[in-house]
């Protein structure tokens, strides 16, 4: 009827995991990060330098708010910074940065590649990305991959 690798598949699909909510929690604690490491790379690309006020723009938020994310970025190790000088990476938030980037392009692909319209594809990319697994995203990939060849 089934193979063995079919059958276990599906007994591991039944268990339930130890805390079916744990994942979701991990995901909200790096998806600011995240964010913010992308938008400063998104910006060094594009003005050559990122500053408070070009994230306080970015994201709509007060230069408090920004600076406290900063900070936390920075006590984390994906930021350097002074006061009054441009936010600067490191290689640990580039390469943040560089994932981030990498996982919201294929999810926006996979989407549009679905039909979904451009715009609704950018809304909804910015909560999937961060909680999408890498077996499905390798999966997404794939699909993307199928649909352009």
């Amino acid at each position: 009827m089934f193979s063995e690798p079919q059958r276990q598949n599906r007994m591991a699909a039944k268990k339930k995991p130890k805390n079916q909510h744990e994942r979701t929690r991990v995901d909200h604690a790096t998806e600011k990060a995240e964010d913010y490491v992308e938008a400063i790379a998104e910006v060094i690309e594009e003005q050559g330098v990122c500053r408070v006020k070009d994230l306080a723009e970015h994201f709509a938020v007060s230069h408090v708010t920004v600076n406290r994310t900063v900070s936390r970025l920075q006590r984390d190790g994906y930021v350097t910074t002074e006061p009054y000088s441009p936010v600067e990476l490191t290689s640990k938030g580039t390469k943040l940065a560089k994932d981030s980037r990498h996982r919201h392009e294929i999810v926006f692909s996979f989407l549009v590649a679905l039909g979904v319209s451009e715009e609704t594809a950018a809304t909804d990319t910015e909560g999937i990305e961060h909680h999408v697994s890498p077996e499905t995203l390798a999966l997404m990939e794939k699909y993307i991959a199928g649909t352009q060849g």
